[in-house]
């Protein structure tokens, strides 16, 4: 995300561990915009996902996970940049307390889509005005 603009997204059953998305995220963010770092938290702490974020040509800043040893702190510059992860943090809230996000009342993944993306369009609506 760029400027708090959504810029992919996906419907995934509530058992699956976000890190399990990356990958694909990744894929279909690449074939839309072009940038230079992935920025995820802890959780995505993998090699894998940091093997596939470096295939794109990206830099990949991952916040290190304590709990696979011993964590390498990010470098000064990677800390600056990685603060700029706040504001993908920020758009996810906002969908969920201002554009429906929250309280979804309906039922089927198609339906769950729809109002979902209805929100992200009223989100990005606003995030260009």
């Amino acid at each position: 995300m760029d400027g708090d603009i959504p810029v992919s997204a996906c419907l995934t059953s509530a058992s699956l561990h976000d890190s399990q998305a990356a990958i694909p995220l990744a894929q279909m963010t690449a074939a839309r915009v072009r940038s230079l770092y992935d920025l995820m938290d802890s959780a995505y702490d993998a090699e894998p996902i940091r093997a596939f974020s470096r295939q794109l040509g990206h830099v990949p800043i991952i916040d290190p996970n304590p709990r696979r040893g011993e964590a390498v702190p990010l470098d000064p510059a990677q800390q600056q940049r990685f603060k700029e992860r706040s504001s993908a943090e920020r758009v996810n809230s906002n969908l969920k307390d201002n554009f429906g996000g929250r309280t979804v009342r309906v039922r089927g993944g198609l339906k769950v889509m729809c109002h979902l993306m209805f929100g992200v369009v009223a989100l990005t609506a606003t995030q260009l005005f």
